[in-house]
């Protein structure tokens, strides 16, 4: 039961260590930022932790790529929702939200 737990721990702190790295080396190395999405995705899905919600919407749940607002995402208000677009596959994700 405690093993479960600490490796648990370790994951999701191994996962925003990757995510913020990931954010920082973006503009230099995109192909690398990418990899670090993919890494903290496996890690998440083999220890069964949910990626937090900060870095959920930050990466493409097509094609795996880490997203940047403005370089290679859309990200707009309508109708009560927020269209995330990434600009690499044409995926489309609709986030509800409250005023």
């Amino acid at each position: 039961m405690r093993n479960k737990t600490i490796m648990k721990r370790r994951a999701l702190r191994s996962i925003n260590a990757l995510f913020r790295r990931a954010d920082t080396i973006f503009e230099e190395t995109p192909e690398l930022a990418d990899r670090y999405a993919q890494v903290a995705r496996r890690i998440s899905l083999r220890c069964r932790v949910r990626i937090p919600k900060r870095w959920k919407r930050r990466y493409c749940k097509k094609c795996h790529k880490f997203l940047k607002p403005g370089i290679n995402a859309r990200i707009r208000l309508r109708n009560k929702k927020i269209v995330i677009t990434c600009l690499e596959c044409k995926n489309i994700v609709r986030i509800p939200y409250k005023n």
